[in-house]
């Protein structure tokens, strides 16, 4: 009878029961703009652009990585630990509350994620911002992420690839928050002295104290269509100058149309145009490694080698190309200060050639 109670029972319970079975939440996911519902299974195979209407979701940083390097194998890079708390701040909850709840639902660290692998057999260094982690605010610990990627592709001499998503500073951190603007503009300009590639690509939303540092300062703007790139957001700008802003305003297109960003890239797209111009933009930094960087006059040669002046003469001499100097005259000579390019041995091109030319009080 145990066979009974422990097997056949069970199965009758179940096949009778009529509790509700769990459903995922994210089951179906519902595009924002249609109002599509696309199974998430689908919606993943697709690199998360609904079919339909071709938009854009929000990916986390590990989809992101997987997706750009090869195999989806790449390898995080250790970033230094900063202070949780610095200020000690509350505001409905407690701060450390909300990066516990912030880690537990997104198993990091902080908002940005930083990982190296091969990009189509090429070395990177990539970073992304996650926005599911507070919005992908700019704190002490993500913008210490940002520094250690950009000085970790100075070290490994390979590209930089940015994806930025970010609603801007975290206000939690106050003006040590601020503070990481200018830390990560400079973290930029060792990418440019050691004349490396700094691609940004731009993610929607990408907003805030983000955009106004590290997220504009790239060699390239690469952004995602529909994506929202600006500082203050449009329904702030709406109510302060009181006027209809024009359709599409702050969208990528709209930038891209206006010089801000380069190219507008679909997702699917987006791994090979990456490889494309980190391939190109390589090419220029072998191509320079091997010239002669002497300063002349300041500057370093970057457009062709350096050669030895003495050599060019030398070498021409022998050929007889070299017309030797005609010693000029000192009447021929221009004195500057002492007349308009006028010989004062020359009494005929010094005297006017009519009287009436001549100046007054004479």
């Amino acid at each position: 009878m145990n066979w009974i109670n422990n097997v056949v029972r069970p199965k009758i319970s179940g096949l009778l029961s009529t509790a509700k079975r769990e459903v995922p939440d994210n089951l179906w996911v519902k595009c924002p703009e249609t109002g599509q519902m696309v199974f998430y299974k689908d919606l993943e195979a697709n690199q998360f652009v609904v079919p339909g209407s071709n938009y854009h979701m929000r990916m986390d940083s590990q989809q992101r990585l997987r997706l750009l390097f090869d195999g989806g194998e790449y390898r995080t890079v250790s970033v230094r630990s900063v202070h949780q708390d610095p200020l000690k701040f509350r505001d409905g909850r407690k701060y450390t509350d909300r990066l516990k709840d912030a880690k537990a639902a997104t198993k990091l660290e902080d908002a940005v994620l930083v990982g190296e692998g091969q990009l189509d057999s090429q070395p990177i260094v990539a970073a992304v911002q996650d926005f599911r982690f507070m919005a992908g605010s700019l704190g002490m610990a993500a913008g210490e992420a940002i520094i250690t990627g950009m000085l970790r592709a100075v070290d490994l001499k390979t590209p930089f690839i940015l994806f930025a998503a970010s609603g801007g500073a975290r206000m939690q951190e106050g003006i040590l928050s601020l503070m990481q603007m200018p830390r990560t503009t400079i973290a930029v300009q060792r990418l440019k002295e050691a004349r490396l590639p700094y691609i940004v690509v731009l993610t929607d939303p990408t907003t805030g104290g983000v955009t106004a540092s590290y997220a504009m300062l790239g060699d390239i703007h690469i952004a995602e269509p529909g994506a929202l790139i600006c500082f203050a957001g449009p329904r702030v700008i709406q109510q302060t100058i009181r006027e209809q802003l024009p359709d599409g305003f702050q969208r990528a297109e709209y930038l891209l149309s206006h010089g801000m960003v380069d190219m507008v890239v679909h997702r699917h797209q987006l791994r090979e145009t990456l490889s494309r111009v980190c391939k190109l933009l390589m090419s220029g930094v072998q191509a320079t490694k091997f010239k002669d960087t002497r300063k002349m006059n300041g500057r370093a040669y970057v457009n062709g080698a350096s050669v030895d002046g003495k050599v060019i003469e030398s070498a021409a001499r022998e050929t007889g190309g070299v017309v030797e100097p005609e010693v000029v005259p000192n009447s021929q000579r221009f004195e500057p200060g002492k007349g308009d390019k006028v010989r004062r041995d020359d009494p005929a091109a010094a005297a006017p050639a009519n009287p009436k030319d001549a100046p007054r009080g004479a």
